[in-house]
């Protein structure tokens, strides 16, 4: 039975993935043909588009996965320990005299390598 009850499920997830591509499609052929009009009711109309579609395309399965996963990205962001100003900017420079240090170093060794080649070519 819940076989019967997924393939179901499937089929208006179908349905309502067409419903979304139609309404980006009429977004985008409105948007085209009412180029005439002030830029901000087109702004608007394709802001309601999206809003609506995207209210259709979270009523699908893989809508509310998605949905699920975003929530639970949120939830893993607040966990997340961030640098003070201040250990960010000492490691900003750290790193900056680190690649400072490094492109001097590669400049003296090409310019070694480049005078020893001069001196074996001749």
């Amino acid at each position: 039975m819940t076989v019967k009850a997924e393939a179901k499920d499937s089929r208006f997830d179908l349905l309502k993935w067409l419903v979304v591509a139609a309404l980006v499609v009429v977004g985008v052929v409105g948007n085209q043909f009412f180029s005439g009009e002030p830029i901000l009711y087109r702004v608007l109309g394709l802001l309601v588009l999206a809003a609506v579609a995207a209210f259709v395309g979270l009523q699908t399965g893989k809508g509310q996965a998605f949905f699920g996963l975003a929530k639970e990205a949120r939830v893993e962001i607040r966990k997340v320990v961030w640098p003070t100003r201040q250990e960010t900017t000492q490691t900003t420079l750290i790193v900056v005299a680190v690649v400072l240090v490094m492109a001097l170093v590669l400049w003296g060794l090409d310019s070694l390598l480049g005078w020893l080649v001069s001196l074996i070519v001749g």
